[in-house]
């Protein structure tokens, strides 16, 4: 993944520059000298003033700390000093997915690829957005309470990343579901969209000892008020050098999440509980006791040694922690619906402030109109899906519910199953609930959205409609 590095407009931390990153070479360590030159736009400083030119200089993408920031125009954004780490800018991650279209594994489809390019999917850096809100919550809660660790942040790293980022360089099993095209979203045979920040990680430890990722991750998944194809995730790293006992590791880990949990929630009763991640051991999820019943805020533990091993980082050891940026807003704003995150309406867009957290105010809210599919399904080798001759899967419907009705679904329910004891056939019967978030759906529209559905499922499925 470092192989190009791009040339940029930037924004400084305290000033405004232009920053070329020249590489000498592909980079294919952390320790390939990069040629930068920094050039300042006019403005007053005690350091440089009226224009002056810094000189070019060779660096160390592991070594590198000035107070260059790279925004999109970046490719990725620092909070509070910046090091190499590539990645593919919007439109280029455009042209990655348009020329991988008809590869025989791509099951982008096309609702997904239209967010990525209006840029709908960044909403954690969206100003005054629940999400970038939260993100930008936690971040200064690490700033403030934790100075003494210099966060790197990255905010803005392609979603496409390799298979082998995604799932092999955090230990995921071979046979693991989520390596599945019923879960993941291939771009083809070896390229995915990332299912989770973490897929960036054994790159940054490379670069970084601390930081701070989060982004837009995608995953097919099932139709209800939490579920989306696309959500947001946040996650961190620490390091520690020297000999520092795995209890030290967690403890620190927990203290630091307990007051990031207090930061966010308040005063509230929270609970460890045990459990498992492939990139972690020992794994753990904070719960707080909020609203009247347990709720899971994150998930972490200690990096597994091999990770690290394979990063070059033999003698270091560290902790990580992940989370939902939805997960975590729908709480604290009450936003009912994920899909409202998405929502262009002013009288959703107004309620929001930056570095407030304010309570979301219900607008009218339209009636749903429900509507039953019926259809049988070959058993075994002879089921189809939208990406092939494969076993059929539940979010094989969903994706084409999706693609036919977009963001006026609100639910997709399995509400009856029948197998045929002659034939060995499968029925199912799925609900469709129709609802806009922002308007009143006629009946001709939802009839003429269910026809659509009928033949895009009959014709792209290959199941037989009853």
């Amino acid at each position: 993944p470092l192989s190009q590095l791009f040339s940029k407009s930037t924004t400084s931390c305290s000033r405004m520059v232009r920053a070329n990153i020249y590489p000498t070479r592909a980079l294919s360590s952390s320790v390939t000298p990069i040629k930068i030159s920094v050039f300042s736009r006019p403005f007053s400083s005690n350091v440089i003033r009226n224009g002056a030119t810094i000189r070019p200089v060779t660096v160390r993408p592991r070594s590198i700390s000035t107070q260059i920031s790279f925004t999109e125009a970046a490719p990725f954004l620092c909070q509070r000093r910046c090091i190499s780490y590539p990645s593919l800018r919007r439109s280029e991650v455009l042209s990655v997915l348009g020329s991988a279209s008809s590869h025989l594994s791509n099951n982008v489809p096309a609702s997904i690829i239209d967010k990525i390019e209006r840029r709908e999917a960044a909403l954690h850096v969206t100003p005054n957005h629940p999400l970038s809100i939260i993100r930008t919550s936690i971040e200064n809660y690490w700033k403030t309470k934790h100075p003494s660790i210099k966060f790197d942040s990255f905010n803005d790293l392609s979603p496409i990343v390799s298979v082998k980022q995604n799932f092999d360089d955090l230990l995921i099993p071979q046979d693991h579901v989520s390596r599945s095209q019923s879960d993941t979203y291939y771009v083809d045979d070896t390229r995915v969209l990332r299912t989770h920040t973490s897929a960036h990680q054994s790159d940054i430890l490379k670069l970084s000892k601390a930081f701070l990722v989060s982004g837009d991750v995608y995953r097919r998944d099932e139709i209800d008020s939490s579920h989306y194809p696309i959500f947001h995730q946040m996650e961190g790293v620490r390091i520690f050098d020297g000999e520092v006992s795995e209890q030290d590791i967690v403890s620190d880990l927990k203290e630091g999440l307990e007051g990031l949990a207090l930061t966010l929630f308040g005063d509230v009763e929270m609970r460890w509980v045990d459990a498992y991640f492939p990139f972690t051991n020992p794994s753990f999820e904070l719960e707080i006791y909020y609203g009247g019943e347990w709720l899971e805020v994150l998930g972490c533990g200690v990096v597994q040694r091999k990770i690290l091993n394979d990063a070059g980082l033999v003698k270091e050891k560290g902790w990580a922690f992940g989370l939902g940026l939805e997960r975590l807003a729908m709480v604290l704003f009450s936003i009912p619906d994920i899909r409202l995150f998405w929502s262009e309406d002013s009288r959703f867009t107004s309620q929001f402030v930056d570095e407030k957290v304010t309570k979301f105010i219900p607008y009218s809210k339209y009636p749903p109109c429900l509507k039953d599919i019926s259809f049988w399904i070959d058993s075994g080798e002879a089921a189809t899906s939208l990406q092939g001759r494969r076993p059929y899967h539940a979010n094989d419907f969903n994706e084409a519910v999706r693609t036919v009705a977009g963001d006026l679904v609100e639910r997709v329910e399995l509400v009856d199953s029948f197998t045929n004891p002659k034939t060995g056939r499968k029925s199912h019967c799925y609900r469709i609930t129709y609802r806009s978030m922002d308007r009143n759906l006629t009946n001709v529209e939802i009839d003429d959205l269910q026809t659509k559905v009928r033949e895009f499922v009959a014709d792209n499925l290959e199941v037989e409609l009853r």
